[in-house]
């Protein structure tokens, strides 16, 4: 189809940047180098596009990212073990090592038919009025009574599982202004078999699927005050976009701080995000997140362990060096003409108002290979409000039950070759790019009526443009 007239173009790109009000903004900036993740992108683009080291890391490093990565790799055991340094396993558990969840360094999937899942669990909690016990400030939720934070769905040997996430979809079709027809599948999460008692009425599930490891580090760089000085609580600008910034419980500060990491920007550093991967998904204790999730009624206690703590602080600063040294592999087909069309679109239909196509790093960090970079994450790490179509329902310190974290787009084009099995969203339900396009809704529901009203042939540019990062 004939692609729209320039002069059609620039109104739309002026009603999308300036919003309602026509303030004036300067243009979202198109990225003109490949090098993605700043100095150390890598150019790595199969099953293993994401698990490379930053390539400016000092030589010196690299053992200590290959120890990181075996402790990321390899599964945990039960103790008593002759494996003391990977002992202590559950009791109750949804995975066995933290790339069970983390497919080669990449996306989690649904399962499938009535497989197991694995790489997508349930976040459980109860809706938080009259809590008055600190619970919401240190947790951000209010832990269900014999089930805890999250649904873990295997055990060891002699346990019991919590329960067994149940899934199931329907579909339905959405149409296109130009009449073609795109299927999506909603998902329909239950528990079935709760082993540990009846489940509330008023239960609050989120499913999440283990989101890309790539590019931690550099996100952690990021300065906390240009985070809040990209926010828009109030949309003061009248652009229809207000993001804000979650405020999250800093276990090892002992305070209240900006999130960026998780599907609402539910951790305020990659060692806590990792360290409570540890405790809830493996039921591994830390220093820093001494317990687990298993309630005092469930009585884990009983079962032997791996120590006091089972993740010592040596192989805890190991896995956290991993997680912050994963590099972003370089863009590809950036000369193709459709791939800077889409460019273009991404820009004039409003979806660089969230995913922010360009941060930088101070020159002050404490990380030599991470500071001073130019990096192109396509994201502002905020809260926007994605409507109902999306929305868990479930609260988690500032975030409310439609809010989710800009998902950084970095890479994304790499998704199905790392984990053929990847979807996307905070859940994985969409199969493809425009799939996930056509789910947005709240503050992106007017770029995703954009894009319904592209022609086709724009719209075809426009995911080459993602599949391009």
């Amino acid at each position: 189809m004939t692609p729209l007239p320039s002069l059609a173009r620039s109104l739309l790109a002026l009603l999308i940047l300036a919003g309602p009000g026509l303030a004036s903004a300067a243009p979202p900036p198109i990225q003109e180098t490949p090098m993605t993740g700043g100095d150390g992108t890598v150019q790595q683009f199969d099953h293993n596009a994401y698990s490379l080291p930053l390539d400016n890391m000092a030589m010196t490093q690299r053992l200590d990212f290959s120890v990181g990565n075996s402790f990321f790799r390899n599964p945990w055991v039960e103790a008593p073990s002759s494996t003391e340094a990977r002992d202590g396993l559950g009791p109750l558990i949804n995975t066995n090592s933290c790339q069970g969840c983390h497919i080669k360094d990449g996306r989690g999937h649904p399962p499938s038919g009535d497989e197991r899942a694995v790489s997508l669990f349930l976040r459980l909690s109860l809706p938080d009025e009259g809590a008055d016990d600190g619970t919401l400030t240190r947790l951000g939720v209010r832990p269900v009574p014999g089930y805890g934070r999250q649904l873990q769905t295997a055990a060891i040997s002699g346990a019991e599982p919590e329960g067994e996430m149940q899934l199931r979809y329907t579909e339905h079709d959405v149409h296109l202004d130009d009449g073609e027809i795109v299927t999506l599948r909603e998902p329909h999460y239950a528990i079935g078999a709760p082993a540990y008692g009846p489940l509330p009425e008023d239960l609050q599930i989120s499913p999440r699927v283990a989101p890309p490891m790539i590019g931690l580090g550099l996100l952690e760089a990021l300065p906390a005050e240009a985070l809040e000085a990209a926010a828009d609580p109030e949309d003061a600008d009248n652009d229809g976009i207000s993001g804000r910034v979650n405020r999250v419980w800093d276990r090892q500060r002992g305070k209240t701080v900006i999130g960026r990491f998780g599907w609402k920007a539910g951790e305020p550093s990659i060692e806590q995000q990792s360290l409570e991967a540890f405790a809830g998904d493996m039921g591994l204790t830390s220093n820093l997140v001494p317990g687990t999730d298993c309630t005092p009624s469930q009585a884990c206690d009983r079962y032997p362990d791996g120590g006091a703590p089972e993740v010592s602080d040596k192989i805890a600063g190991f896995v956290t060096f991993y997680a912050g040294s994963l590099a972003v592999p370089a863009r590809r087909d950036m000369d193709d003409p459709r791939v800077r069309a889409g460019a273009e679109t991404f820009n004039e239909i409003g979806c660089a108002a969230c995913h922010t196509p360009r941060q930088q790093t101070p020159q002050d960090t404490e990380r030599a290979a991470l500071a001073g970079q130019t990096i192109w994450p396509y994201s502002d790490l905020l809260l926007h409000d994605m409507g109902e179509a999306l929305a868990d329902g479930r609260p988690e310190f500032a975030a409310n039950g439609q809010e989710w974290r800009t998902s950084p787009l970095w890479g994304i084009g790499l998704t199905q070759a790392v984990n053929p099995r990847a979807g996307f969203l905070h859940d994985g339900r969409a199969r493809t790019l425009e799939e996930a396009i056509l789910w947005h809704r709240g503050e992106s529901d007017t770029s995703a009526a954009a894009y319904r009203a592209l022609p086709a042939e724009r719209r075809h540019e426009l995911i080459r443009f993602l599949e391009s990062l």
